[in-house]
C-alpha cells in the first residue's frame, strides 16, 4: 500500500493558491483540419471563475506591495463582469471594500455574484457598454483620491500576471505549440502570454480575434475603433501580434455551442469566438498546434438564452447583452 500523500501536497493555503495551473484540453474533433490540433486552455476553472481572476490577483497584490493599496482602502474599478467579480471576492477576503462600475447591460448573474461578494455596483448606461463604464471609473477616480483605482487597461499587473503565469504554463504543457488565439480585451492575455511565448519559442504565432467595425462581441475590441488599451501600447502590441482574425457575433455563439455540445466545455460567448478564431487559423495552415483561451464558464450567460434560443434570437440578443 502507498503511503498516504503529505498535507501540503493537496491542501492549498487558502483559495487564492487555487488561481492559475489551470488544465488543457485537446478539442481537435472541431478542427477544420485532421492536421491541426485545437487545445482549449480552461481559464473557467481558476476558483472565481475566468482567466481574470489572474489578472485581479496580480494587480491586488502589486497595489500592496507598492504602497497605492492601504488596509481599508476603497477599491475601484470599471468592469463589465469577470474582473469585477473576481476583484470583489479578493477584496473580500483581504477586509477591502469595493466599487465595481457595470452597464446595465450585463447579464444578471454577473451582478448577483459581485453582491455575493459584498461589492457595491454603480450601474452606467447599457448602451454605452463597457467604455461608458471605464469612462465613469476614471472620473470618479479623479473625484475621489482616496481610491484605489487599479484600471485594468493601463495596470503592468495585468499582462505580467499572464507573462509569469498563463505563458509559462502553456509552454510546459504545451511545447509543440505553433499557434496562441485569444480575444482582444484590455490585450492583456495576448500581451503578456504572447510576449512570454516569443521570447522563449519565436515561431509561435500570436493571433488576436476581435469583432468586426461596428458590430459587437463584447468584451473584445477592434482596435480600428479608436480606443487602443494603454496595456497594448505599454507592451509594445504590434511587435508580439502576427495577425488578427475578425469573429462575428452569430460565429461566437455558433461555435461556443459546438464547444459544449460536441467536447462538453461549458464556457462562455468569448470563449467561441476565441475557438472561431483558432478554426479560422487551422483552415488557413497546413498543420499545427493552436492553444486557445476559454475565458470563462457558460454558467453566468443562461439568462441570455445564448445556448438554447433559437440561433437568429440569440443573435439579435447579442447586440443587447454583454456577454464578457
Amino acid at each position: 500500500m502507498n503511503p498516504p500523500l503529505s498535507a501540503e501536497s493537496v491542501v492549498a493555503r487558502d483559495v487564492l493558491d487555487l488561481i492559475g495551473n489551470t488544465p488543457v484540453v485537446d478539442v481537435s474533433r472541431l478542427s477544420p483540419n485532421p492536421r491541426v490540433r485545437l487545445i482549449a486552455k480552461l481559464e473557467s476553472q481558476n476558483p472565481f471563475g475566468s482567466v481574470k481572476d489572474r489578472i485581479a490577483k496580480s494587480m491586488i497584490d502589486d497595489a500592496e506591495a507598492s504602497g497605492r493599496l492601504q488596509p481599508g482602502q476603497t477599491i475601484l474599478e470599471p468592469s463589465s463582469g469577470n474582473t469585477g467579480i473576481a476583484l470583489a471576492a479578493i477584496a473580500s477576503l483581504k477586509g477591502y471594500p469595493i466599487k465595481i462600475l457595470m452597464p446595465t447591460s450585463v447579464s444578471i448573474e454577473r451582478r448577483q455574484m459581485l453582491e455575493v461578494f459584498g461589492a457595491e455596483v454603480i450601474l452606467t448606461p447599457g448602451e454605452e457598454g463597457s467604455n461608458g463604464a471605464v469612462k465613469r471609473a476614471i472620473e470618479m477616480a479623479a473625484q475621489h483620491p482616496e481610491y484605489c483605482f487599479l484600471y485594468q487597461y493601463a495596470n503592468d499587473a495585468n499582462p505580467r500576471a499572464h507573462y509569469e503565469g498563463t505563458g509559462p504554463e502553456i509552454l510546459r504543457d504545451v511545447p509543440e505549440i505553433t499557434h496562441f488565439v485569444a480575444g482582444l480585451g484590455t490585450s492583456g492575455t495576448l500581451m503578456g502570454t504572447g510576449r512570454y511565448l516569443k521570447e522563449n519559442k519565436p515561431d509561435v504565432k500570436i493571433v488576436a480575434v476581435e469583432p468586426p467595425l461596428g458590430e459587437r462581441v463584447e468584451g473584445l475590441r477592434n482596435l480600428d475603433e479608436g480606443y487602443v488599451p494603454p496595456v497594448f501600447d505599454n507592451w509594445h502590441g504590434f511587435e508580439v501580434l502576427d495577425r488578427k482574425r475578425v469573429v462575428r457575433p452569430r460565429e461566437s455563439i455558433e461555435w461556443t455551442r459546438r464547444l459544449v455540445l460536441e467536447c462538453g466545455v461549458f464556457a462562455g460567448i468569448s470563449s467561441g469566438a476565441s475557438l472561431a478564431g483558432a478554426a479560422k487559423v487551422a483552415s488557413e495552415i497546413d498543420e499545427g498546434t493552436i492553444v486557445f483561451i476559454v475565458c470563462d464558464g457558460g454558467w453566468k450567460y443562461l439568462s441570455t438564452g445564448a445556448y438554447t434560443d433559437d440561433l437568429d434570437v440569440a443573435e439579435a440578443q447579442a447586440e443587447k447583452i454583454i456577454y464578457f
